[in-house]
């Protein structure tokens, strides 16, 4: 079910049964030569749908944007500044805590997002803890990389042994291609595999250390068939990571 598709009525339907909402979270930014600038978001976003469809659990708009000043050398990136992502994570958790939602799972999509959404979560437990005599509140957040479970890491070892990568990687952008086909792009890796290093600061030292955006992979390997198989182990993961969370 999602919130942008349902009415305030659906929503306090809802709400009688489940206090749970998931939230996609991703970002904006260069994914190489192959990769779709939107590939951070639109995965996430994918994966947090086919938990939603397939358990019926409320799946807010996606965060399109994230903490991505070093990808800024590139054209098309855009990035928020950690403490305006801050300032909306907990601006959209205490909203909907206003309304009734209680567990706030966040599907992310890109690694740049953890630090901030963590610290993000810590303001809001902050806010809690610091009112004078407060009550113990119910609300709780967790956030998950898709990628991360034990299925969709397997699948993703299997396919790409030790050129998957830690930014445009193969995996993710075969997710992207299986999402959306009509936008597969074909390009040139040169090298095919990219430097594996993950040391950089700002954009001008990613882009003189990594010249096509690739980190560690080779995403030539990337076909929508691998996506459609990394979408069900992922969705799978994602269910059971949202149910433990819930109980």
């Amino acid at each position: 079910m999602q919130l942008a598709l349902a009415t305030w009525h659906e929503v306090e339907e809802y709400l009688q049964t489940s206090r749970g909402i998931i939230i996609p979270v991703g970002s904006t930014e260069q994914h190489g030569p192959n990769g779709l600038i939107g590939t951070d978001h639109l995965d996430a976003e994918f994966i947090a749908k086919g938990v939603g469809d397939k358990i019926g659990a409320m799946v807010a708009p996606t965060l399109a944007y994230g903490m991505s000043q070093h990808h800024l050398g590139f054209a098309g990136s855009v990035t928020l500044r950690p403490s305006t992502m801050i300032a909306m994570v907990g601006d959209i958790v205490r909203s909907l805590a206003r309304n009734g939602f209680e567990r706030f799972f966040f599907i992310n999509g890109h690694g740049g997002n953890i630090a901030t959404v963590t610290a993000a979560f810590d303001e809001v437990y902050a806010s809690l803890s610091l009112q004078p005599n407060g009550e113990p509140s119910p609300i709780r957040c967790r956030m998950v990389m898709w990628s991360g479970g034990n299925r969709a890491t397997a699948i993703a070892d299997e396919l790409y042994p030790g050129v998957n990568g830690s930014h445009a990687t193969a995996a993710e952008v075969s997710l992207a291609q299986f999402y959306h086909p009509e936008a597969i792009k074909q390009a040139r890796m040169s090298p095919k595999v990219a430097p594996a290093s993950t040391s950089f600061f700002d954009c001008f030292d990613y882009r003189g250390r990594y010249p096509d955006g690739r980190i560690g992979s080779d995403p030539s390997l990337s076909t929508p068939q691998h996506g459609e198989r990394l979408f069900a182990a992922a969705v799978d993961d994602m269910v059971d990571a949202y149910r433990a969370f819930m109980a």
